[in-house]
């Protein structure tokens, strides 16, 4: 099992797992591999070290940083970093797609109901407009503006 990093075109880095380099190839080709935060079919293999786990440990200066308390403005993070940052965002997005109810463009009408008591309380999710959320927000419905990854709209493999 071969374990590659991957890049889409816009900088996003994931894994990918392949049964040979070849496998990888043919799957790139035909287009069948995306990115999982934007759905991109434009992929690149990154250069990457081997892994090997040999038992050791990390040295602890090696775990030991120093952070100060406000970052600078112009910070760059890492892309190790980014790559755990972006699979945290991936857990929580997966999440939200399990525990509630895709309603559509119907989102606002089954928020209020919610809200007003005329349907059991659940989590919701679906589209609003700018103004129906501006609205909901005006009217105490707590709503939570965010895009969702399209690669997570469909079954995941």
């Amino acid at each position: 099992m071969k374990v590659l990093d991957l890049q889409c075109s816009r900088q996003h880095v994931f894994e990918g797992w392949f049964a040979s380099e070849e496998d990888f190839t043919q799957q790139c080709s035909a287009g069948l591999l995306t990115c999982p935060m934007c759905n991109d079919s434009t992929i690149i293999k990154m250069l990457s070290a081997p892994r090997l786990n040999l038992g050791a440990t990390r040295p602890a200066d090696a775990e030991k940083t120093t952070q100060s308390d406000t970052p600078p403005s112009n910070e760059v993070i890492s892309p190790s970093v980014e790559h755990e940052l972006q699979a945290a965002w991936l857990k929580v997005a997966r999440r939200i797609m399990a525990e509630t109810d895709d309603v559509g463009p119907k989102f606002a009408e089954e928020a209020r109901k919610i809200h007003y008591g005329e349907v059991p309380e659940r989590g919701i999710r679906g589209q609003a407009t700018p103004e129906q959320t501006r609205d909901l927000i005006e009217e105490g419905i707590t709503v939570l503006p965010m895009v969702l990854p399209e690669a997570l709209k469909e079954p995941l493999q």
